[in-house]
């Protein structure tokens, strides 16, 4: 088989071939076809097959994310009850508007009857959040130690919730008298009224 077979090839007289160079033609042509079909047919096919493993290995995952859910929804649906019980609890403890002159007036006895004298009783602006109103109030008593910790003692006692903060004690003369300024911070529920949505008092 020579270079000169191949450049005097007639293609109306393909029969008369030499048998080496029908078969270049032919392994050629082979080789042409094979490469076609992995351009056009087997490399797309084999792209999307790799798109559907994938999406199946997705789902797969989406399955089984799902189905430990389904195991557990019992103890979810336990679990929500328990904290629908535990904030109605928390939320009985925060009074309304019409309530809170109650509550300022309790946190005052909660100093007169240990013995402590108010030199300042001052309720500020409240600051309202979610579902619910904070109001400082800022305070200064004098008292003995014993009768502070008493006092700490009620507040804590409160059916409300009441926070003592940025609390400063500094004795007063030469006796074992202190003075003790403070932020005792009460917190009420917004009215329906008052807030666009919030949950549902118990």
């Amino acid at each position: 088989m020579k270079l000169e077979d191949f450049n005097n090839i007639d293609p109306k007289n393909m029969g008369s071939l030499p048998l080496p160079v029908k078969a270049v033609l032919l392994g050629g042509i082979f080789i042409f076809l094979v490469a076609a079909g992995y351009w056009f047919m087997w490399k797309p096919s084999m792209e999307e097959l790799d798109q559907v493993v994938n999406k199946e290995t997705e789902l797969r995952g989406v399955f089984m994310t799902k189905k430990k859910e389904a195991v557990n929804l019992p103890a979810y649906k336990q679990q929500m009850v328990d904290i629908e019980r535990t904030f109605g609890a928390l939320l009985r403890q925060l009074p309304d508007k019409s309530q809170m002159d109650g509550l300022l007036t309790d946190i005052n006895q909660a100093g007169l009857e240990v013995g402590l004298e108010f030199d300042l009783f001052r309720p500020g602006a409240e600051s309202p959040a979610d579902f619910y109103a904070a109001r400082p109030i800022s305070i200064r008593v004098v008292g003995g130690y014993h009768q502070l910790g008493a006092f700490a003692q009620n507040i804590a006692k409160l059916s409300r919730i009441v926070t003592l903060e940025e609390l400063t004690i500094a004795p007063i003369g030469t006796g074992d008298q202190l003075g003790v300024n403070a932020i005792a911070k009460t917190f009420r529920y917004l009215d329906s009224g008052e807030t666009p949505s919030g949950p549902a008092r118990h």
